[in-house]
């Protein structure tokens, strides 16, 4: 089953043909309706076992919507956080030396090794964007770099989770981009601007078997491939960087963790249009706008 949010953050359940959504909104308990606070969406993720069956069975009853006749918004509504993984792929930790010498004028060595860090919740943008180009960083004739990932949407949560048991927190998979300034700025501020994550177009559920360990990831950039890899290049899988998080925070329902870059990273500009698709999630097609 694939979970989107539309319109005015309203549920929906899309259909096999991937053409149409069922409106399920009311098929979940009423609760908190506001998107800051988004007490309900962090419900849905923490108790969907027990919240599936009412909603495939509203689902089975209510009348598909076309795809174009609403507007797909970020499947993920007011995480507590956003955690990303960096230099988790071998040939972009390889590539980055290059992106450093050219963008820094030097190579930072502690860049190179896997951690996790923080983009601001408020960078979340709808699938479409547009991702906004901030006109300071432009003067600055900074490069504002792609970065194509899988996303994992935390489940039920929880601190010190096992490697082993981290699926089980997991609520589903979607397709990210994480929009970074090249400068000397902590990542989290180059990479946490308004609209520097997108996100969509909707979540893949995990409980249907789907393994996001072995999956196509690529994007292009005005139909030029720029990045194309699988999943089993992460140097730290999904489980594991589940695991690693939540030894350090206490991952929360609805909690997001962008996965790592792949290699390909490069500059975008105005005017251009991002695709992205992950196998067994889907395509998001991304504007690129000047602030």
């Amino acid at each position: 089953m694939k979970l989107a949010l539309f319109d005015d953050h309203r549920l929906g359940v899309l259909s096999e043909d991937e053409a149409h959504l069922i409106d399920v909104t009311t098929a979940i308990p009423a609760s908190d309706r506001d998107p800051l606070t988004a007490g309900w969406w962090r419900g849905l993720c923490r108790d969907w076992t027990e919240l599936r069956e009412q909603i495939e069975s509203a689902a089975s009853s209510r009348t598909p919507i076309p795809l174009g006749d609403v507007h797909l918004r970020a499947p993920v509504l007011g995480p507590t956080k956003i955690i990303a993984a960096a230099s988790n792929y071998r040939a972009h930790v390889a590539e980055m030396h290059d992106v450093q010498e050219r963008t820094l004028g030097t190579v930072h060595a502690w860049m190179m090794e896997f951690d996790v860090f923080l983009k601001a919740p408020s960078s979340v943008t709808d699938p479409a964007g547009p991702i906004v180009l901030p006109r300071a960083v432009l003067d600055e004739d900074r490069e504002i770099h792609h970065e194509s990932e899988l996303v994992v949407v935390i489940g039920k949560g929880g601190k010190d989770i096992p490697a082993a048991e981290a699926s089980e927190h997991v609520f589903g998979y979607s397709i990210g981009l994480d929009i970074t300034v090249r400068s000397p700025a902590d990542r989290s501020r180059r990479k946490s601007y308004d609209t520097f994550s997108p996100i969509g177009p909707w979540i893949r559920l995990r409980d249907e078997g789907y393994d996001a360990s072995g999956v196509d990831i690529s994007l292009t950039v005005d139909g030029a491939v720029r990045q194309q890899v699988n999943t089993s290049d992460l140097i730290m899988n999904v489980d594991e960087i589940v695991s690693y998080a939540s030894r350090i925070m206490t991952l929360n329902p609805g909690d997001v963790i962008f996965t790592g870059a792949p290699p390909g990273v490069g500059p975008i500009r105005a005017g251009e249009r991002l695709v992205t698709e992950i196998e067994g999630i889907g395509t998001m097609t991304t504007e690129v706008v000047a602030g």
